[in-house]
This record gives structure tokens, sequence and C-alpha cells, in this order.
């Protein structure tokens, strides 16, 4: 008698493709081009999802694969790719990220970028093994990073010695959120080298007249001189458990900080990404001792600020459901800052699965919250809802993907991370420090209060 569930295909997965984070890396780096090696259906998925949660152009390239290249390779594709975007776009570098038609078939990328006489023009090549069979879109815009620094700081390069700036990988956050880190930086008066920044690129003003590349990113001679900043910093606990793991099992490049700290021997900090209170004081003071400048009193002043929203809310927020998911480092930093509003997460879900999300949310949940926690890794929609469904959850935090479910739940959904599609404003959604926590605590409140009040018998305006 059969006794193993049936396999189920996945419904609206909680993730995007691999290639689809590698092409937002790149877009973080001044006047680089994304090449997709595969199909040019590829490349539209892609833009579709980036343009409508920037609302911004977005060229992503492609080697634009047939039947006949699926059967003999498509090394002819990528080189005649790279030639018409480097003729067309003029780039400063060119970020190719392969995708699972390209991987599938064994095409040897840098075997064909080897092949080639020179890099065109001057424009730097970088390429990032990315099939999606193998992860999520944060796994692909994780190893863009690494192999951008991998590229850009080779084992052979002089280093004359260290100099004064922090290199700081933020993982994969809103524009404002690079914008309101890049605000810190200057407030502690320290240089500082963002990897990838596509702030501006990605959220820019109007054009007088029209750009093949639009300005901002991470210019490529900063990327060159990461080997001789003082420190490293990146945020996301499941990326430092993923980077520590792959150091022990003796593997090379596990992240971008591993890089250059195997070989310039440049420290490196790893720490959630600063949500809630707790959170942003370890960031707050992890900065100060590796700058030696104490935190500005602005800081300080957000911060009691928050706590005392925190006390004026509590009443509407304790002992409330919620059912949280995108990212994991996203998902584990919006739990604790969940935790520490009196919300309960009682469904922590991913699409990814590093197999750390569980250790993830033990080491930053207390005890009695944890203990009220489902985890749900590898999760898709249909799946997540069926699970929500007992629970009786009183809201869903995420990004637009979960809107059919918090419909079909009949709660409100709070918009976080990335894609947010059906609403304007995603890239400006501030998320970090203080001031993030801050409005994301008003915003949870207030949408609390506003279904508490349409859903109401009589109604009221006054609380």
């Amino acid at each position: 008698m059969r006794t193993e569930r049936p396999y189920t295909a996945t419904r609206n997965a909680c993730k995007m493709c691999t290639p689809l984070g590698a092409a937002l890396a790149f877009h973080g780096v001044e006047k680089s081009v994304p090449l997709l090696h595969g199909s040019q259906g590829c490349s539209t998925y892609m833009r579709r999802y980036l343009i409508s949660h920037f609302k911004e152009p977005v060229d992503i390239a492609s080697s634009n694969f047939s039947e006949e290249t699926a059967v003999f390779g498509g090394g002819a594709n990528l080189k005649q790719a790279i030639e018409n975007v480097n003729r067309q776009y003029r780039p400063a570098m060119i970020g190719i990220a392969t995708t699972c038609l390209s991987e599938t078939i064994g095409d040897d990328v840098p075997m064909i970028l080897g092949g080639m006489d020179s890099e065109p023009d001057g424009a730097a090549l970088v390429h990032v093994s990315t099939p999606s069979y193998t992860g999520t879109h944060t796994d692909g815009f994780h190893r863009a990073v690494a192999a951008m620094v991998d590229r850009f700081n080779p084992v052979t390069v002089h280093n004359p010695g260290k100099g004064k700036t922090i290199n700081l990988f933020p993982g994969m956050l809103s524009n404002e959120d690079i914008r309101h880190l890049k605000g810190i930086f200057k407030d502690f008066k320290t240089p500082c080298v963002i990897l990838p920044d596509y702030s501006e690129r990605l959220e820019g003003p109007p054009w007088q007249e029209y750009q093949a590349i639009q300005e901002g990113g991470t210019p490529v001679s900063a990327i060159e001189k990461m080997n001789m900043a003082a420190h490293s910093l990146e945020l996301g606990v499941i990326l430092a458990l993923t980077a520590e793991k792959e150091a022990e099992a003796g593997k090379q490049h596990a992240s971008a900080g591993a890089i250059l700290t195997q070989r310039f021997d440049i420290p490196v900090t790893r720490m959630p990404v600063p949500m809630g209170v707790k959170a942003c004081d370890r960031f707050f003071e992890t900065l100060s001792r590796i700058t030696g400048t104490p935190i500005p009193e602005k800081y300080q002043k957000q911060k009691w600020r928050l706590v005392d929203a925190y006390v004026d809310g509590n009443k509407y927020l304790s002992g409330k459901r919620a059912v949280i998911y995108g990212e994991e480092d996203f998902v584990v930093s919006l739990a604790g800052f969940l935790a520490e509003t009196g919300i309960i997460p009682v469904i922590v879900a991913s699409g990814g699965k590093s197999g750390f999300l569980e250790q993830a949310l033990r080491k930053t949940l207390p005890g009695p919250v944890f203990n009220q926690v489902g985890i749900r890794e590898d999760m898709d929609f249909a799946r997540m809802e069926e699970k929500a469904a007992p629970l009786n959850p009183d809201l869903v935090i995420g990004n637009s993907k979960g809107y059919a479910m918090a419909r079909h739940l009949n709660i409100p959904l709070v918009r976080v991370g990335f894609p947010i599609h059906d609403r304007v404003g995603g890239p400006r959604v501030l998320h970090i420090g203080y001031k993030g926590a801050q409005q994301l605590f008003d915003t949870i409140v207030n949408a609390m209060l506003s279904n508490r009040q349409t859903t109401s018998d009589v109604g009221y305006s006054y609380m």
C-alpha cells in the first residue's frame, strides 16, 4: 500500500529565477549591461519582473538560443551577443549569467570567453553560473556579487596596504535601504563602497534625452580597490551560515567578503539585516567599533522614538499572528522585528532551501516565540495557504506574490521586499535601520486598524 505523498508540482513559487538576481546585481554597477546566456524568453521574463517593481527601463541582453543552438552549443551565439552589446551600449562591464538551458547542455562559458581574442574595447567580462535549478534569485544575486569581486580583485594584484574604506555587501535590499546605508556611512564620516548599488540607476530622474545605460551604480574602479579596504561588512544570517559551511568544506570564494579575506586578509564581519531594535543596535555598535566613531546622536533619537512607538502600539499588535515570506535573510530579520512588536510569526516561509532557516530563526527569536513558529523552506504559495488557513492569522507580510493568498484568507497584506507589482513605491520602501523599523511598524499597525475598522459592523472614526 502506497504511503508516501504523491509528488505535487510547484504552484506559484515563493521565489524567482536565479539569473534574475544576477541581472539585478549587475545593474548595480556603473555602465554595465547584464547578458543572459540562454533563450530570449528568459531575458523577457526577468525584464518583466524588474520593470514592474522598479517602474524603470531595464535592459537585459540575450544570446538568443534556438533549437539548433541547444543541440550544437551556444558559443557562437554568446560571442555574437557580446559583440552586439558592446557595439550598441559601449559598456564598462558585461555581466554574463547562464540560464538552465545553457547549463543543461554543458556550455563551458569560461572556455568560450577565454577563446575570444580580447575583451571588446575595454568592456570587462564577468561570468557567473546561475542555473535556476540550483537556487533562488537571492542565490544568483550573491553569486554575481562574488563573481565581480573575484574578477576585479585577482590574486596577482599588488596591494600597497589597507586604507580607511569599508566594503559593504548589503544583499538584495530596496533602493531606499541602500540610500539610507549611504547616509549612515556619511554620518559616521567613513568612506564606503557598496556593491551593488542600483539605488540611482533603477530610480533615476526623467531623461532630457535618451540614455543607452542609465546613470548610477558602483564604478568598476571602486570594485578594483576593494582589496585595499580596512574591513568588509556582509548583511545576512543565511549568507553568513552558508559562507561558514563552505569555508569549512574547503570551498573557495564562499562569498564576496570571503574572497577578500582569503586573498588580501581583509577582515569581514557578517550580521543580520538590521531590522528592528536589537538588529539595529548590533549594526550601529559594530559600525562604531570598526570605524572608531561614536554613534551619532540622531540615531539614538531614532531608536528611542521607535521604542516609544512600540509601547504606543502594543495594544494593537500584542498576540496577533502573521504569515511572513520572502528571501531567507529578509524573513529572518523580519521575524525578529515582529517578535519585538508582540506579533507572533506563526509561519515563516521562503522559496529558498539553504537548510539554515530554522537555525537562523532559533538564533534570532526568543524561545517562547520560536516555539510557536512554523518554519517552511522550499515553499510555494499554494502549500503556504494550506498551512496558514487553520492557524487563523491576522495579517500577511511579504511581496506582491502573496496577494491571492491574503485575499483567500480575507486578511490584510503588508507589502515589503521584492517584488512589489501591484503598488507604486516598491523601491522606496525602507526596511532597515531604526527609521525603517519605525515606518514598517506604523504601516503594520495602520493595516490592522484599517482592516478592523472596515470589517466592523458599526465602524468608528476615533481610536
